[in-house]
């Protein structure tokens, strides 16, 4: 039987568990992916734990994920492209994309290069539009300076190279464990300062790496890092925040993320930059769809370099 991951009640980890389900049959304008990997994102701990109840309620029992990459295995009556068979990377908003099976519209879904592997296909959707959309709310120019918090996790490291990729002078706030290799893309690394965010002494740190100021900022972490950009002198017009949308509310800045970038024809532009070794798209760990738990319970954990995958095959 195709599995699916599950939970019928909101709770911590241990409410979810792996299903047996029936395999989805497409609509007219659906196909059916047999999914390979499937990302998880931080953003569904919070829907599974209840606290996006107001905004995004379950429908028990519930199922999990957005991001996936697999093989079409059936098309819908009135759908021409792409055909069985055809390798692709998609996004459904169904919470459905960690499972064996997935059935979604067939404009969610884009070839896949062969030159991006199965893990990172299927974990790009989430972090990648996200990261896409925030650089395009800043509106940075080739020489300009940007700084990134949490420019090593999964959306922040995506920023970082896409704001590289546009001429982009970039100063990224990460953990000194993840220093090096945020230089390597051509970043200027910024350690994380004291303080239970973290926040307390990056200040110094950014005016002295750009002495003549930050132009944009870009925050994916929260806690504080709005307020500091605003105190660096950015305009609130040039700050985009992906996650404190009280402060952004506090202070008229921008809250730009995945839904404002959820198109398949972003998804195949950042594959083909994957693909053509312009940005690179680090995964941290892979799991089982069996270990489904586990691998939220290290998602929930310190903080790691890029993305957490299940892999179904």
């Amino acid at each position: 039987m195709p599995r699916a991951v599950r939970y019928d009640r909101y709770g911590p980890v241990d409410v979810l568990y792996v299903a047996d389900v029936a395999t989805p049959a497409p609509a007219a304008d659906e196909v059916v992916v047999e999914v390979v990997a499937a990302g998880l994102n931080p953003g569904e701990i919070g829907v599974r734990e209840g606290l996006a109840h107001a905004v995004w309620p379950a429908t028990f029992p519930s199922g999990q994920g957005s991001d996936f990459a697999g093989h079409v295995v059936a098309v819908g009556s009135a759908v021409s492209a792409p055909p069985i068979g055809t390798e692709v990377i998609g996004f459904t908003n169904r919470r459905a994309a960690q499972a064996d099976y997935v059935a979604v519209p067939a404009d969610q879904v884009t070839p896949k290069p062969a030159a991006v592997g199965w893990d990172v296909a299927g974990s790009l959707f989430v972090a990648g539009t996200t990261a896409y959309a925030a650089v395009r709310a800043v509106g940075a120019e080739p020489g300009e300076t940007v700084a990134v918090s949490a420019a090593a996790g999964g959306v922040g490291s995506l920023a970082v190279q896409l704001l590289r990729h546009q001429g982009v002078r970039v100063l990224a706030v990460a953990g000194e464990a993840n220093h090096d290799w945020l230089a390597s893309l051509g970043a200027v690394p910024i350690a994380y300062g004291k303080g239970v965010e973290g926040v307390e002494g990056v200040e110094e740190q950014l005016r002295a790496a750009a002495p003549e100021g930050v132009d944009a900022f870009i925050d994916a972490y929260g806690g504080g890092y709005v307020e500091l950009a605003i105190r660096l002198g950015v305009a609130p017009v040039r700050i985009n925040t992906i996650i404190d949308f009280p402060a952004a509310k506090k202070f008229g800045t921008k809250s730009d993320g995945n839904m404002s970038a959820a198109r398949a024809d972003v998804l195949a532009e950042l594959a083909e930059l994957v693909a053509e070794g312009r940005i690179s798209a680090a995964v941290s760990a892979t799991y089982p769809i069996e270990q489904v738990r586990e691998a939220y319970t290290a998602l929930a954990g310190p903080h790691s370099r890029g993305k957490i995958v299940l892999r179904m095959r």
